[in-house]
């Protein structure tokens, strides 16, 4: 069981996804920004981060940064609609974070997070 920070700003899928990642096992937190998400690193540990790339305020890139100055160890997963995201190697070492699609099955979400924290 992993302890997830999930920042998604879609109420409906934030919400599928956190029952879907609980279902699986795992403590979540979902929140729906950027800003709720730096409150939640900051108030608590985490094992994983997966953020939406795209949000009002902070965006899910900036805020992974933020997240993995306070937490070095903290893994990332970034979702996103847009087919390419670019991510600098030198931001997230030593742990690249994985890029997900959207769309996606919610069984790919669960092996992609599972196969990042067998890392």
């Amino acid at each position: 069981m992993a302890r997830i920070l999930l920042a998604e700003d879609d109420d409906q899928l934030r919400a599928f996804l956190g029952r879907g990642l609980r279902r699986a096992g795992h403590a979540v937190d979902a929140v729906a920004d950027g800003e709720a998400a730096l409150v939640q690193a900051h108030d608590a540990d985490y094992d994983l981060l997966v953020a939406d790339v795209v949000m009002p305020g902070i965006d899910g890139i900036e805020l992974a940064r933020r997240v993995s100055v306070r937490q070095p160890g903290i893994r990332v997963m970034f979702i996103t609609g847009f087919a390419a995201v670019a991510v600098r190697d030198e931001d997230f070492t030593p742990k690249r974070p994985r890029v997900l699609a959207k769309p996606f099955h919610l069984r790919h979400l669960i092996a992609e997070i599972e196969a990042l924290l067998s890392q």
